[in-house]
């Protein structure tokens, strides 16, 4: 049985072309190794496909094996009220191994976010909801480890290695679907 993800709404961060012609959505955890791995791969990718391709972010934080994974997804949060939830989501990725609450404020400054609203929000909790509503949204969609990919609505079984294939091939099929 093939699994569905939610359709992209106002509050998904997404690149890319709204009219391209193949949606990816991830959900991943910023201290996860593999999300680690298929970081650059979706980088790749996405230059690769240029506007054929919108990619989506939902947040999953392993937090039981990933003790710093809740509170980096709160931190692209804080950056994404702030305009920047990409350079922060690179920077997460980028840093995978520093990801503690003194790295995260650090990775605030120098995205261009004042480092005490950002040490503010964490300890608030100010973004807990958000990253929880994405983990609810993937725990509704099957998911149960990261990064989980969905094309087009659809579960993606395969690895990050595969995934340009099935977005190639889900861009020939997509004229196909809609009677194009």
């Amino acid at each position: 049985m093939s699994r569905l993800t939610p359709p992209l709404g106002p509050r998904d961060h997404t690149q890319g072309s709204p009219n391209a012609s193949v949606t990816l959505v991830e959900y991943g955890d910023f201290e996860c190794p593999h999300c680690g791995a298929a970081y650059p791969i979706v980088k790749a990718i996405q230059q690769t496909m240029g506007s054929k391709l919108l990619f989506a972010y939902r947040h999953f934080p392993l937090s039981r094996i990933h003790p710093h994974a809740e509170h980096a997804a709160e931190m692209a949060e804080a950056a994404g009220e702030q305009g920047k939830f990409w350079p922060m989501h690179d920077l997460l990725f980028e840093n995978q191994d520093a990801l503690g609450d003194d790295q995260l404020i650090v990775y605030a400054e120098t995205s261009g976010i004042d480092p005490e609203w950002a040490a503010e929000a964490l300890v608030d909790e100010r973004f807990q909801s958000r990253v929880r509503e994405d983990f609810t949204s993937g725990v509704r969609s099957g998911v149960n480890g990261t990064p989980t990919f969905f094309i087009n609505g659809l579960r993606y079984d395969g690895g990050a290695d595969t995934l340009l294939d099935a977005l190639m091939e889900a861009t020939i099929d997509a004229p196909l679907k809609s009677g194009g």
